[in-house]
């Protein structure tokens, strides 16, 4: 299993982050063919109490590497994608892993 990992920075604004990531970008990224599951955490901390370093981090699996491009490679995973810029404020960090 693949899996993309989107760690959001903490945005200049968080109730205007979070209307559009549930009521634009959210749907947007639900018309994506091949995402085999989708984890959203909004980050509240960490174990020494501090700030975290990101404010939200979404991770999509998909069933192995040519799922994940064939997906991401999509007009709708193009559009998921970019749209990130409309709304992350904070910027936004993309990583690729396997999952063990």
């Amino acid at each position: 299993m693949v899996k993309v990992t989107v760690l959001y920075g903490h945005p200049k604004d968080t109730d205007a982050f979070e209307k559009y990531y549930a009521e634009t970008h959210l749907p947007l990224a639900g018309k994506m063919n091949g995402v085999a599951r989708l984890e959203l955490t909004k980050l509240v901390g960490t174990p020494d109490g501090s700030t975290p370093a990101f404010y939200r981090m979404a991770e999509l699996y998909f069933s192995d590497e040519e799922q994940m491009k064939t997906t991401m490679g999509s007009p709708e995973g193009q559009a998921t994608a970019t749209d990130i810029a409309n709304f992350a404020t904070g910027g936004a960090q993309f990583m690729i892993g396997i999952v063990d």
